[in-house]
């Protein structure tokens, strides 16, 4: 994607919020995995949604500044807490906190980052700018969110033990760990500058069409990217025999032949490249990999028209920008 001249404004302002945090030196044990697990980055696209969601209502940046710091402190704290549950030694190709520093001080750490999350919101609070009213939306869009994610995690965990999985409840597990914090991202952004309603409303359905787009896409991608720009081999998702819009659809469309293959196949710890490319050949006959591709263009274009009932502004371009070049990915 091209970074415009907004596009690294806005980046240079997140990066100075998170450098010019207030994170004490002692405990060490507790304060040095927190400052460890935003150091080692990530595309902070979260708290950019945050302020071009501010920038777009006609808000301040400086104003959108503690919420975008709230929603990128909180996006890291509950990847600490997924390496606990994965057990994950590595992320973004470090050593994660659970690795680094063990279960106990990760899991504190994790915790005081919550915290600290919640309290970038006292600002709004304290700021004759804006209402009781919108501190209290403010506060209530970060909970919803962080809730949220928890739903989505919970119902994640819960599909691996079940064989029958409903593409609707996928679609629900994505609305809650993929996409609650895009929309949650847009909806603060918005309250923080001053939105109206339904201004608000269409960033925060702007947030979910895009969460649920992106993760439908990633399982398209994976049955159908060139493995060289992907990352990883084709249908690599069917290799590890996990859960994916796109098996849940064909095991929901399938035969019982197609099916029992598909399980046997989804089952099966040492599968060939011949049986993953006859999983996908099923996908092909049973118009899975074309639907699904229609559906995550549907939800694209759901983004693009939430933006409708705003004038243009750089702001607005910079989002279907972004949208575009998401749409647009081939990795």
């Amino acid at each position: 994607m091209t970074k415009t001249s907004l596009h690294t404004y806005l980046y240079s302002i997140i990066n100075k919020g998170l450098s010019g945090l207030s994170i004490p030196e002692v405990p060490a044990t507790l304060y040095k995995p927190y400052q460890y697990a935003l150091e080692v980055g990530g595309k902070r696209i979260r708290p950019l949604l945050t302020l071009l969601a501010c920038g777009l209502c006609g808000g301040k940046d400086e104003n959108g500044l503690p919420a975008a710091l709230a929603i990128e402190i909180l996006h890291n704290f509950t990847l600490v807490h997924d390496d606990i549950m994965d057990s994950a030694d590595t992320r973004r190709g470090k050593s994660s906190v659970f690795k680094k520093w063990g279960l106990n001080t990760a899991i504190l750490s994790g915790d005081a980052m919550f915290a600290d999350a919640l309290r970038q919101l006292e600002f709004y609070g304290r700021n004759n700018e804006y209402s009781k009213e919108e501190y209290f939306q403010v506060q209530q869009a970060f909970t919803q969110a962080t809730i949220t994610v928890c739903e989505g995690q919970a119902l994640d965990m819960e599909f691996v033990d079940r064989d029958n999985v409903t593409h609707e409840e996928y679609i629900k597990m994505i609305e809650g760990k993929t996409a609650a914090l895009l929309a949650g991202s847009l909806k603060m952004g918005a309250i923080a500058g001053h939105g109206t309603s339904e201004q608000i409303e269409a960033l925060f359905n702007f947030g979910m069409e895009m969460g649920v787009a992106f993760q439908i896409q990633d399982d398209l991608l994976d049955a159908t990217a060139d493995p060289d720009k992907f990352g990883k081999r084709l249908g690599g998702d069917i290799y590890e025999g996990k859960k994916t819009y796109l098996t849940i659809l064909a095991l929901e469309r399938a035969d019982e032949k197609q099916k029992k293959t598909i399980q046997s196949v989804l089952s099966n710890s040492k599968s060939t490249k011949e049986d993953v490319m006859q999983i996908l050949a099923i996908m092909d006959q049973l118009e899975v990999t074309s639907d699904i591709s229609d559906e995550v263009n549907n939800h694209y274009e759901n983004a693009i028209k939430s933006l409708s009932i705003f004038k243009d502004s750089e702001y607005k371009h910079e989002l279907k920008n972004l949208l575009i070049f998401l749409q647009n990915r081939d990795h």
